[in-house]
């Protein structure tokens, strides 16, 4: 029988650091879609512009996953040479883009939801998660603000764009409660000071925002979904993870080495 190599003492470190890049990279390429396809060119650029922040907190955290889980790998080998079941992402970041609606509902539950996240790692044990949790909490900010902006207007401008607000808010439904789940690579993460909440605690801070959001809009929180996503934590994805990174990942597997 062979022997398997003992783990890393920062694996679990590197698992929940992942998951974390992995929310980000995966959403940034989504959000990365909407250039030409958004309804104005402003939104084109405030669209970009979102994708590339959390491109770079992807960036920043990757090399940093590589260093903890002992492979030394760096921000290309995570992103582009990993298949889909090795990726952690939450299926909410996954899904297909669809209609501008249902973009800023969305972005309104996760921009909330990775605003408490970064406040609560803004203290981590870790130097290299803390900084970027610091430079992010500022860009997120604003991703809350441009999210609340546009429910806002959809919400509370005509009859048919509340009507796709309220739709909007009903699709992302099944994919919120996945956000908050305390997987055990989260609450080992709280025990050794990574992170100063579990997901769990993030839970009623984000609702109050969301909530606010869809009150000012003249919308009505949806209804408790009759099913919910989960899994991708463990790497079990839905149906669009797959064609997401057969797109994002052709050129670098088409040519790998290659440089520019």
């Amino acid at each position: 029988m062979t022997a398997r190599s003992a783990p890393s003492p920062g694996a679990g470190s590197a698992a929940y650091v992942l998951a974390v890049a992995d929310d980000a990279m995966v959403y940034a390429q989504r959000l990365g879609e909407w250039l030409t396809n958004a309804p104005q060119i402003e939104e084109d650029m405030a669209l970009g512009n979102v994708s590339l922040d959390l491109l770079g907190q992807a960036r920043g955290l990757y090399p940093r996953v590589g260093e903890l889980d002992g492979t030394g790998r760096g921000e290309d080998d995570y992103a582009m040479f990993r298949d889909e079941r090795q990726w952690r992402n939450v299926h909410l970041v996954e899904q297909e883009r669809g209609d501008f609606a249902q973009e800023m509902a969305r972005m309104l539950w996760f921009a909330a939801y990775q605003n408490e996240l970064y406040a609560a790692l803004l203290g981590s044990r870790d130097p290299v998660l803390a900084g970027v949790a610091g430079k992010a909490a500022k860009e997120v900010r604003y991703h809350l603000d441009h999210a609340q902006h546009w429910v806002l207007r959809l919400g509370d401008g005509t009859d048919e764009s509340h009507r796709r607000m309220q739709a909007a808010l009903e699709w992302a439904a099944p994919y919120v409660d996945e956000l908050f789940d305390d997987h055990p690579i989260a609450v080992a993460a709280v025990d050794s000071g990574l992170v100063a909440k579990p997901p769990s605690e993030l839970r009623d801070a984000v609702q109050r925002v969301v909530e606010a959001a869809v009150s000012d809009a003249t919308l009505a929180m949806p209804e408790a979904p009759t099913w919910r996503s989960r899994g991708g934590r463990d790497g079990v994805h839905s149906r669009p993870m797959g064609y997401l990174l057969a797109e994002m990942q052709h050129i670098a597997r088409s040519h790998p080495g290659a440089t520019w």
